[in-house]
């Protein structure tokens, strides 16, 4: 099994967590990335596999998966245990829709912290029009945050047991911690399970090495990983 990754893809470390967690050996192609040129020239292998030219992509004998949701479900049906979802209809259906509220919902306030960690504009304007833009995104964020704390004020997971669904949603708080975005101390529930998930190995190896990526490749970030 091989996974084409990028050293700070969300995506791509969501795949890596899924693949730890059911223990599967799987060679990691780390494909080359930086804060100015992004994966330019983008890598001939990913864009040959994936019609959008981007990591992740896995293959597995004559399979190869591009998406990582469409992944991580090829993952639990051909690899079942432990399984990272639920097994009745309804609850997997719900585990789908945190995992799209993780990909697609929380991810259009954090893109807007993303310039952040590549070099400034040159115009300081430029750079000012960016943070405002930010720190609108950082209140619909905190807005977000209260919808999860609530969430896990019922229950330890958000798919009953660990799931998929805890995977995506713990990717989208951490690229939005590692982007300065508004810190989840203010919510108790979402902090205990964020610190739960960031102590288990797969998650741990995860963040440990996103923060080294970013050690090697990012501008610093004011109040990035509180």
């Amino acid at each position: 099994m091989k996974l084409y990754s990028g050293p700070l893809s969300l995506f791509s470390r969501k795949v890596e967590i899924a693949l730890n967690e059911k223990g599967l050996a799987f060679e990691r192609v780390m494909v080359p990335f930086t804060q100015t040129v992004g994966y330019a020239p983008k890598n001939a292998e990913v864009q040959r596999m994936n019609p959008k030219a981007q990591v992740p992509v896995l293959v597995d004998g004559d399979v190869c998966l591009y998406d990582s949701t469409v992944i991580i479900e090829y993952l639990d049906e051909a690899y079942p245990q432990p399984a990272l979802f639920p097994f009745s209809a309804k609850d997997r259906a719900q585990c789908r829709i945190w995992d799209v509220f993780a990909d697609e919902v929380m991810l259009v306030p954090i893109r807007a912290t993303m310039h952040r960690t590549g070099p400034r504009p040159a115009n300081p304007q430029a750079w000012d029009a960016l943070e405002a833009a930010a720190h609108a995104a950082g209140a619909v964020l905190d807005a977000y945050f209260a919808q999860l704390d609530q969430h896990l004020n019922k229950q330890a997971y958000f798919g009953g047991n660990l799931s998929a669904a805890d995977i995506s949603v713990f990717m989208a708080v951490l690229f939005s911690q590692r982007l300065g975005g508004p810190s989840i101390a203010s919510h108790p529930a979402l902090q205990r399970w964020y610190q739960g998930l960031s102590d288990r190995p797969a998650f741990a190896k995860v963040l440990a090495e996103i923060k080294a990526a970013d050690l090697e490749l990012s501008t610093p970030v004011l109040g990035a990983y509180r």
